[in-house]
């Protein structure tokens, strides 16, 4: 017996690696740059889950998809059947299984990782959500009886579409308002075109359309309606899914040079404006031949992968820690690394320093060192002294998170903030100290992941249903 299961154990497939466009071509085009598996590929991965009686994957995800149930049907090649089994749970399985960070939460305690990689269970995710979607055979799910009450959803990313996803299926008249021209939030102003083709979007967000939310673009809350006389024109609870859109810029000297771009304003020109696009789109974004990018995160390995498809010659990730304490996913450094973009780490700015024109030409950095570990869990980095010294550059973009923008919030008084300026609400309803308003996502945990704001999007969709269904607050 015990020879048998080492011989299982060495038959198991290795886990199976995406094709992705070539680095060489790819930094001269904004196609996506991984290209998902072939059937043949999923089976193989699929083959290689267990089917845990006692699945923690499951657990590990947000929105508590049947992980092994889609995975068995994957391994039994009904990949149509899959993706409707995932969107049971998630209304959005195309986007997730290309951005969410499975590594840190499915795959992380996938069983399977104690003696081998874990199942790639958002390649596979990514695989069925496309298949079908290729096969024309997106069935939408039976329409319930009507609850005969509204629900209004402030914003559309991805808790915003989840829980007005969730409370159409349950047979509520849902209306979202957007207060940009397209729909999708965060997907698509900030995430580029070669990470999440904004088709994909598009896509998903039709699907949430047709189950019966009304989607009403260019309505900015707070100006054009306050939350509430969104409750006098009939709305009998309010979901906040605002996002955190405010960027945070550097109070140094030099900031307000030509040529420093927020990462908010270089993402949303390239990637809702279709700078990229230029001239066919009217947006143009002119980057230097030597761009700098500070930050560690997805937004900043996002921005410097822009930079290079729009014609920068050199790129530089300027982070104050080392590579180790980056909070970007690794997939994401090693697509940076592999298309040229140079890291400087355990260096920080000090001070912008322009030209005759009021354009920026470099800065002034100060190295660092690490001490011990701060309030995040990484070393904090402590400036070495008389350690200044030039670096030149002709493009800057900050990179270092975003806050609450306060429009909408200004116009609601009793709505409880914290000192950060995010909403508070509880974690397991959304629930906030304004009755039957509800909120998630961003505007409540900060930057967080798109799978962690449909989470949120998910439980604050059950809790609406009880309240509007017990009018127990």
């Amino acid at each position: 017996m015990g020879e048998e299961k080492k011989k299982k154990k060495k038959e198991r497939a290795p886990r199976q690696e995406m094709t992705r466009q070539d680095p060489k071509k790819r930094i001269m085009n904004f196609n996506e740059v991984a290209l998902g598996y072939s059937e043949e590929t999923a089976v193989i991965e699929a083959s290689r889950c267990i089917c845990c009686p006692k699945p923690k994957c499951v657990d590990g995800c947000p929105v508590l998809v049947d992980i092994p149930g889609f995975i068995k049907l994957v391994q039994e090649r009904k990949f149509v059947e899959a993706s409707k089994m995932i969107k049971e749970t998630n209304v959005l399985p195309a986007i997730c299984g290309r951005v969410c960070p499975q590594e840190t939460q499915c795959e992380i305690v996938c069983v399977l990782s104690k003696i081998d990689k874990p199942v790639a269970i958002g390649r596979l995710e990514r695989f069925v959500a496309d298949y079908e979607a290729a096969a024309g055979e997106i069935e939408m799910p039976s329409k319930p009886e009507p609850k005969g009450k509204k629900v209004g959803v402030v914003g559309s990313g991805p808790a915003g579409l989840t829980v007005a996803g969730e409370l159409a299926k349950m047979g509520y008249e849902v209306t979202i308002f957007e207060a940009l021209h397209k729909p999708g939030g965060v997907l698509v102003y900030g995430i580029p075109e070669f990470r999440l083709p904004k088709a994909i979007v598009a896509r998903e967000v039709d699907f949430v359309k047709k189950l019966g939310v009304e989607l009403k673009t260019n309505f900015v809350v707070g100006r054009i309606a306050t939350v509430e006389e969104l409750f006098e024109q009939g709305y009998e609870a309010i979901f906040l899914g605002l996002g955190a859109g405010l960027p945070w810029f550097l109070n140094l000297p030099g900031i307000n040079l030509v040529g420093i771009y927020s990462a908010n304003e270089f993402l949303t020109r390239s990637n809702l404006m279709k700078a990229y696009l230029f001239p066919e789109y009217d947006t143009p974004l002119k980057v230097g031949e030597k761009v700098v990018v500070i930050g560690g995160g997805n937004v900043a390995m996002d921005s410097v992968r822009t930079s290079i498809r729009l014609g920068a010659k050199e790129t530089h990730i300027i982070y104050r820690r080392s590579r180790k304490e980056m909070p970007a996913r690794e997939e994401e450094i090693e697509n940076a690394e592999a298309e040229g973009v140079i890291f400087d780490f355990l260096v920080n700015p000090v001070e912008f320093l322009g030209d005759n024109e009021g354009r920026i030409r470099a800065m002034k950095l100060l190295r660092m060192k690490l001490g011990e570990p701060d309030d995040s869990g990484r070393r904090r980095p402590i400036p070495i002294e008389g350690s200044e010294f030039e670096y030149e550059c002709n493009t800057a973009v900050i990179a270092i998170g975003q806050g609450p923008n306060p429009l909408a919030l200004s116009t609601m008084k009793t709505l409880k903030l914290n000192k950060w300026g995010y909403i508070e609400a509880d974690w397991e309803t959304g629930k906030t100290s304004m009755k039957g308003v509800f909120a998630g996502g961003d505007i409540v945990t900060g930057e967080a992941t798109v799978i962690e704001a449909m989470g949120f999007g998910r439980r604050a969709s059950i809790a609406i249903d009880k309240y509007l269904t017990t009018e127990e607050w």
